[in-house]
């Protein structure tokens, strides 16, 4: 038997509320449709100028490069609008690095499926592959970069704005609410709570209690709100169930947060068994795929060789401002503990003065406080040993250039766990085996969270959480934010 419902009318005629709701929608969709032609052909045309203007030595087979002007106005956007309503890009709210990655992957099938048609009708005799790679990248640089700025745009003028009520008000909702916050691209504004105590919850705060579970049904038709959240994790089984099955009638989506804290979710697969009326979360371990640890191994491998090439003249500048300003080696190589538990060095300009080791023991033995510090981080924050040129290099991270090297050796990672030493082993605990299981990182998602701000036990977590839910398209945001965090020098020291 199923939970029944109240007796409460349903209102069978749409309202003035639910009809602006939709027409708002419907434009914001159609401002999304029309920035997103504009971007393409805009691509399109600043690729043929890139190909004809800046490169007009390099010429095709026949001499000739010509794009015909069907395909830049009609064909290939409409390639590309196809795949993005495929996707749901004109209706989904999805973080802003989800967008991204979904459009990055549209624009390698659209641009594939629009040079097989042009092969296929003979125009590609006359196609240059700079002109192809070119319209690639501004391609999904210009989308990107417009469905950013549309999106705030639509929210400020509230065309992408959709009210929403959670309910709950504990942890589950505070993390909702913050995310939102962090997230104006989602567009979603929470119109009020529902929670039975809501003077314990902080979150009240900032937004209304509009009643308590035994009253939602109320709350909702009084609202209008056709879109709820319930964010109560520790409810009973028979409660949630009562409570999607009273709420359903009234509403069109009901989203529930479920328990799963923890549980590596970046790669969880759903699927529903109908008769059983269940449903099975499939979670796959990324790393334990061969062809996964062999992409991430490439990537790897092509970006430090270029990076070191494209950086040498900088290296060579900063092991001679080493050297002057404290003669010694430039470079400084640590043991770490690297993938399956093998040590290797860890190559690091030398930003400390050549007798470090002795005056560490010295200060630690007269600062207790200092000798806590060491003891709970392996890091101090003022510390003696440190040079003037070294303070320069640890905080804007360059003392780690060279760990390209250890990259190119295959002993690092671009991302990844922060490379540890023999006594850090014990405070990982039960997550040592995930550690284990990839090579450490120059950077990581520790190291974009605050790094050394952030204590030792939400370091391990953030470990923890790369591994399990590792992609390469999580390795390449990393990297994006990387830059943000060093230039801003967040946590540095």
């Amino acid at each position: 038997m199923y939970p029944s419902t109240k007796s409460v009318a349903i209102r069978p005629v749409v309202t003035s509320n639910e009809l602006t709701a939709r027409l708002k929608q419907y434009m914001a969709s159609f401002v999304l449709f029309l920035s997103d032609y504009v971007m393409i052909v805009a691509a399109a045309i600043s690729a043929w100028y890139f190909r004809a203007d800046i490169f007009p030595h390099y010429i095709s087979i026949n001499g000739l490069f010509n794009v015909n002007a069907v395909y830049t106005y009609l064909i290939i956007p409409a390639i590309y609008l196809a795949f993005f309503a495929y996707s749901g890009l004109y209706r989904k709210r999805l973080p802003f690095t989800k967008s991204v990655e979904l459009i990055f992957k549209i624009s390698v099938y659209a641009n594939v499926l629009a040079v097989l048609l042009m092969y296929f009708t003979a125009s590609a005799q006359t196609l240059s592959r700079l002109f192809v790679a070119a319209n690639w990248l501004l391609g999904f640089g210009y989308l990107a970069l417009s469905r950013y700025f549309t999106k705030r745009m639509l929210v400020k003028s509230g065309l992408w704005q959709k009210p929403i009520i959670i309910i709950g008000a504990g942890k589950t909702a505070e993390l909702l609410a913050n995310r939102f916050s962090k997230e104006p691209g989602l567009g979603y504004v929470i119109a009020g709570l529902v929670e039975d105590n809501c003077a314990q919850r902080p979150l009240v705060k900032q937004y209304p209690c509009l009643g308590g579970f035994s009253e939602v049904e109320q709350v909702i038709l009084e609202s209008s709100v056709k879109d709820i959240i319930i964010a109560a994790p520790g409810l009973e089984r028979n409660q949630l169930i009562d409570l999607v099955y009273r709420i359903q009638p009234y509403v069109k989506n009901v989203t529930i947060i479920p328990d799963l804290f923890g549980v590596p979710l970046s790669n969880m697969e759903v699927e529903t068994l109908f008769n059983e009326k269940t449903v099975m979360l499939k979670v796959r371990n990324n790393m334990m795929m061969l062809r996964n640890r062999l992409f991430k191994r490439t990537f790897d491998l092509v970006c430090s060789i270029v990076g070191v090439i494209a950086i040498s003249p900088i290296l060579l500048c900063i092991a001679i401002a080493i050297y002057l300003s404290d003669p010694g080696p430039a470079f400084f190589a640590h043991r770490r503990i690297g993938a399956n538990g093998e040590t290797f060095p860890c190559y690091k300009f030398r930003s400390m003065i050549t007798n470090s080791q002795e005056v560490l023991e010295q200060y630690l033995a007269v600062n207790p406080a200092a000798r806590e510090e060491w003891d709970s981080d392996f890091k101090l924050k003022d510390d003696p040993r440190i040079t003037k040129i070294g303070n320069v290099l640890r905080k804007t991270s360059l003392d780690e250039l060279p760990q390209l090297f250890n990259v190119i050796k295959g002993e690092m990672s671009l991302v990844g766990p922060r490379p540890i030493v023999d006594k850090e082993i014990s405070k990982y605990g039960e997550y040592i085996s995930d550690y284990y299981i990839v090579r450490p990182g120059i950077t990581g998602y520790w190291q974009v969270s605050g790094r050394s701000d952030v204590d030792y036990d939400s370091r391990v977590q953030m470990d923890s959480w790369y591994v399990r839910n590792w992609s390469l398209w999580h390795d390449i945001i990393l990297l994006f934010k990387t830059v943000g965090v060093v230039l801003g020098r967040k946590g540095a020291y």
